[in-house]
């Protein structure tokens, strides 16, 4: 087993997108999950204006982490532009909201395949339960256990 010790403290130190990029590229080019998982984890998160912890910055994670597989996967930057529209009109707990009471949505069905449930926006709703109708966050739940994932994974951002 590789210790990826070094790699991950630097991770944890650095604010530097063109870095962590660099990083998940080497990390790819010699299979080392842990590095690329930790550095991408890293890459979401920075750039947005709202408080860590906060519903909008869970929310905003979730939207950079679904925009980056689309750049991996087509090659190009792609926006989320009807999420972004939504959330300008109706506001990030009305999306999350909708999310949770819709159907699954596509970003929905990726998180699941690459592994990252703690980014699904009924996670985001449990871990913000208080901030939410209490059938939103039913729905959401209910969402996750009829997937397979333990609603108490996901509880840690």
């Amino acid at each position: 087993m590789t210790d990826y010790t070094r790699q991950l403290a630097f991770i944890e130190k650095t604010d530097n997108p063109e870095e962590l990029r660099a990083l998940i590229a080497r990390a790819k080019h010699h299979e080392a999950r842990p590095v690329e998982e930790a550095a991408f984890r890293k890459l979401i998160g920075l750039g947005i204006e709202h408080e860590a912890g906060t519903v909008e910055h869970d929310f905003w994670r979730t939207v950079n982490a679904f925009e980056a597989d689309l750049k991996e996967e087509r090659g190009r930057t792609v926006r989320l532009a009807r999420t972004r529209q939504k959330v300008a009109r109706d506001g990030v707990i009305k999306t999350l909201s909708d999310w949770a009471l819709g159907p699954p949505t596509e970003g929905f069905r990726m998180l699941l395949e690459r592994g990252m449930p703690e980014l699904l926006g009924e996670a985001i709703i449990l871990r913000h339960a208080s901030a939410f109708e209490p059938s939103v966050v039913e729905a959401a739940r209910a969402r996750l256990i009829e997937t397979g994932v333990d609603p108490e994974q996901v509880l840690r951002p």
